[in-house]
C-alpha cells in the first residue's frame, strides 16, 4: 500500500515514514502544498496523512484537489489539538479522519489500516479470489492451506493486481504503484518483468486459480486461469 505524507516539521516526518516504512508501507512524503498538489496530480496514493498547518499555504486545498481529481485516496488529517474548526472544515470536506497531535503511531496506523480496507476491501482482513487467500493484517498469502513465501514487492504486486482483478493495468502503473516516483527515474521496465515473472512462476507452481496475462501493447491482466 502507497501513503503520502504531508507534514512540513522534518523530525515528524521522518518520524511516520520511518514507522510505516518498517510496516510494509511504501511511503512518500512532501513538505509543502505545492509538491504534495504536484505528486497527487501525478501518483495515486491509497491513504494522505495531511497536516494541514504547510508553510506555503492551507492543507485543506490538498484534500480538496483530491476531491476534485475523484481519486480514491483515503485522507487523514492531523492538526492542532482541540482545534474543532480544523476537523469541521476537513471532515465536512471529505477527509475519513482526523487525529490530534500529538498521537500514538500504533493509533495513525490503525485508521490508515481502517481506511484502506474500507476503501479497496470492504473492510475485510481476510481477502478470497479463487484459491488465493490474503491476511492483510500479518501480511501473508496462502493458496488453499499452503503459504505462499513471497517477497516484499512480491506481496505488494500481487495484492495491486488482485485490487484490480480483470482490469488491465498498464506497466507505468504498475511500476509506479509499486517502486513510487523512483520509478521515473529508470528507462526501461526490466525491474518489473523480473518481479511478474517470479510471481508467475510461484503462482503456477502452487496451481493458483488466478494468474497475470501480458496484454501486448497495454500491460497486465489478472485473470482466472
Amino acid at each position: 500500500m502507497k501513503l503520502l505524507i504531508v507534514e512540513d516539521e522534518i523530525g515528524m516526518q521522518q518520524s511516520i515514514q520511518a514507522y510505516f516504512t518498517k510496516s510494509g508501507y511504501l511511503c512518500e512524503i512532501a513538505g509543502t502544498q505545492k509538491s504534495a498538489e504536484e505528486k497527487i496530480q501525478l501518483y495515486h496514493y491509497d491513504c494522505v496523512i495531511l497536516d494541514i498547518t504547510l508553510p506555503d499555504g492551507n492543507g485543506l486545498r490538498i484534500l480538496e484537489h483530491l476531491k476534485k481529481k475523484n481519486a480514491k485516496t483515503g485522507v487523514i488529517i492531523l492538526s492542532a489539538k482541540n482545534s474543532l474548526d480544523d476537523k469541521v472544515a476537513g471532515l465536512t470536506m471529505g477527509a475519513d479522519d482526523y487525529l490530534s497531535k500529538p498521537f500514538h503511531f500504533t493509533e495513525l496506523n490503525a485508521r490508515v489500516t481502517s481506511i484502506v480496507r474500507r476503501l479497496h476491501f470492504q473492510g475485510n482482513n481476510q481477502i478470497q479470489i479463487g484459491n488465493i487467500c490474503f491476511e492483510l493484517d500479518a501480511q501473508k498469502v496462502f493458496i488453499g492451506d499452503k503459504e505462499l513465501i513471497l517477497k516484499k514487492k512480491e506481496y505488494e504486486l500481487l495484492l495491486f493486481f488482485i485490487s484490480n482483478t480483470d482490469r488491465i493495468i498498464s506497466k507505468s502503473s504498475l511500476a509506479e504503484h509499486i517502486w513510487g516516483d523512483n520509478s521515473d527515474r529508470t528507462d526501461s521496465f526490466d525491474f518489473l518483468y523480473s518481479q511478474i515473472k517470479n510471481l508467475r512462476k510461484r503462482l503456477n507452481e502452487n496451481a493458483s486459480d488466478y494468474n497475470i496475462q501480458a496484454i501486448y501493447g497495454l500491460g497486465y491482466k489478472f485473470i482466472k486461469e
